[in-house]
């Protein structure tokens, strides 16, 4: 065992990605109790701080999704109690979380992301409903289709796929129930890629290829909806180009630990980076896992990784 300190799992949390991480969260808690680590299973609610002292945990490893959990605050409130915890610190969190801070860091570094403009609640709000599906009425300088996506949630929770303007205000109406703001985004058809990081370096990559019209949370968490192609299908020389891509994302927000980088590479061969993600999805089926595995790291052994890195990290508690 790499270190006998008692390690909290830390899931669930208040977020729409709750079950998501429940069951990342219980994986992760199965093969570190497997390994014989003296571990305890957390579900977060707003006695964290209380549970984990009455638990005596002296490391917490992170599988929550969404809100709080992956927003920045959780990671604050353990370096406030002392306890270390595994991935991204705060600030690299919030950024990554909010996909309009993060897509204006990505532009300053000359990462390349798809065109897009950011619409809030209260802008809407001075706009007729005839105003809001006319597009030509909203600031979108980039034609037909476009991908609306909430600007601060995962998991492609409250993202539709506009291609029509007839079909803005229903998906503008649906990602606002997630935010009060909502990113519009030029659709860019391509290969989509999914790159695993761990510790600063390219794990591998998968290649997605959703049966249905794009990769949704149905596409995402129903067995038989995508298929996965491990390595990716494309030359090798892009997909280096694609890896190198995401890793530069990876750095440009200061993440840290494991990390899945989401990109589509168009017909061109421009890898346009969509997210990152700083706590991946944890089931031995997710993308991460599935990487690593083809690289010969098994689930246990890439939860251990991602511990020992917590355990090595400067500057933290």
């Amino acid at each position: 065992m790499i270190t006998e300190k008692k390690i909290g799992v830390l899931m669930g949390g208040a977020s729409a990605e709750r079950e998501v991480s429940l069951n990342g969260g219980t994986a992760v808690f199965n093969a570190l109790q497997h390994k014989g680590y003296s571990v305890a299973a957390i579900d977060v609610g707003h006695d964290i701080c209380q549970v984990l002292l009455r638990e005596e945990i002296e490391i917490a490893f992170l599988v929550l999704h969404g809100g709080y959990g992956e927003n920045g605050a959780i990671q604050g409130l353990l370096e406030v109690m002392g306890v270390p915890y595994t991935g991204s610190a705060v600030l690299a969190s919030a950024l990554a979380m909010d996909k309009e801070s993060a897509k204006k860091i990505f532009l300053y570094h000359r990462i390349p992301v798809p065109p897009f403009v950011v619409i809030s609640d209260e802008r809407l709000g001075k706009r007729s409903e005839a105003e809001t599906q006319d597009s030509r009425r909203l600031p979108v300088p980039f034609d037909l289709p476009w991908v609306v996506k909430p600007a601060t949630e995962g998991s492609s929770i409250g993202v539709s796929i506009v291609r029509e303007e007839a079909s803005l205000a229903p998906a503008l109406d649906e990602a606002m129930k997630f935010g009060e703001r909502v990113i519009i985004e030029r659709y860019v058809p391509g290969k989509e890629i999914q790159v695993g990081i761990l510790n600063a370096a390219v794990l591998g990559a998968v290649e997605i290829r959703p049966k249905i019209e794009f990769y949704s949370y149905e596409a995402k968490y129903t067995p038989g909806l995508t298929e996965y192609i491990l390595p990716p299908d494309m030359d090798v020389g892009l997909l280096r180009k694609a890896e190198n891509t995401a890793l530069s994302a990876h750095l440009a927000l200061g993440c840290k630990g494991a990390t899945r980088v989401d990109l589509v590479v168009d017909p061109e061969g421009i890898p346009y980076v969509l997210e990152v993600n700083t706590i991946p999805g944890m089931t031995e089926t997710s993308l991460l896992p599935k990487i690593a595995r083809l690289t010969g790291l098994g689930f246990p052994e890439l939860v251990e990784e991602i511990l020992r890195e917590a355990l090595t990290m400067g500057g933290r508690p």
